[in-house]
């Protein structure tokens, strides 16, 4: 894919926006003018019109009459969608709360998750929303209405950040209520026990659900670039510990990095799509890898 104008993708310069609605819009347009067509017309039985074949497109869809005619590939579009039913999960706990310049992991993952419902709502794919911290706080079921969107970006710009992370619950409970296929997309730190968080993901493949987790994080989550005396608070528990990070820092580093390690084996071996985002990256890289799901579900 082309690269989009990343100046436009830049949670920095998104954040002078303000407005969710502004921001999704901003995201996914500006995304989209880097593609060489857009990717928002669905499968279905209605003929709409033809684009440009672009890797990764079901070949089920080329109309080989038109290539007998012009020796070029193109898709058929289809004036309906596939009725692709998807649920956004979004971490409100209170360690979403953190940054170390810049943005939190909370700005940018309403940012994230804001561009996502736009898009599948713009596809008339049907999205819900649940935002959830040791228990489900929101829960709106999957619509396909357009005037949805706004309903659903005020929730997220309301939201309250909570109380403790407790990830597999809320999976376990929204898998038993979520019986028809469709995509799951988990937006979180994933600040929780990874081997629970783990079953709670498998628990939607087992009912055959695709599943898209992105991991948000603070680039000094990873890298521990602090110094000095420091005081460490835990944003959920409250805990407080005074260190100097210097003698702490490469094993911290490899703790962390196991916790990343695990995440990433296990979602591999699983069958679900694991994409790791740093709150200073622009969010093409987020679109693209969500585009590329896309096309597989057809």
């Amino acid at each position: 894919m082309p690269a989009a104008n990343t100046h436009h993708l830049d949670p920095q310069f998104l954040a002078k926006m303000g407005n969710l609605e502004l921001i999704a819009r901003t995201v996914v347009e500006g995304f989209i003018t880097g593609l060489h067509k857009s990717p928002f017309h669905g499968f279905s039985v209605e003929f709409s019109q033809h684009r440009p074949y672009m890797p990764g497109d079901a070949l089920r869809f080329v109309d080989w009459k038109v290539y007998g005619r012009t020796d070029r590939y193109y898709i058929k579009q289809f004036e309906e969608e596939t009725n692709l039913r998807s649920y956004i999960l979004l971490d409100v706990s209170s360690s979403m709360g953190y940054r170390s310049a810049g943005l939190s992991k909370w700005t940018y993952a309403s940012y994230l998750t804001s561009a996502l419902a736009y898009l599948l709502l713009h596809q008339r794919d049907a999205t819900g929303l649940v935002l959830f911290d040791d228990a489900i706080r929101l829960q709106m079921p999957p619509r396909s209405m357009g005037s949805y969107l706004r309903l659903m970006l005020g929730h997220i710009e309301q939201a309250q950040l909570g109380k403790d992370t407790s990830i597999a619950p809320v999976l376990h409970k929204i898998a038993d209520q979520f019986r028809r296929r469709g995509l799951i997309i988990l937006i979180s730190d994933l600040l929780d026990d990874p081997q629970e968080v783990i079953k709670g993901l498998k628990h939607f493949r087992h009912d055959k659900h695709e599943v898209l987790v992105f991991h948000i994080l603070d680039r000094q989550e990873a890298e521990f670039e602090f110094s000095g005396n420091v005081l460490f608070k835990d944003l959920e528990s409250g805990e407080r510990v005074k260190t100097q990070p210097f003698f702490i820092r490469n094993q911290y580093r490899r703790r962390f990095q196991a916790f990343l390690k695990y995440y990433q084996l296990e979602t591999s071996k699983n069958n679900i799509d694991y994409q790791p985002m740093f709150t200073d990256e622009p969010l093409n890289v987020a679109l693209t890898k969500f585009l590329s799901k896309r096309r597989r579900l057809f």
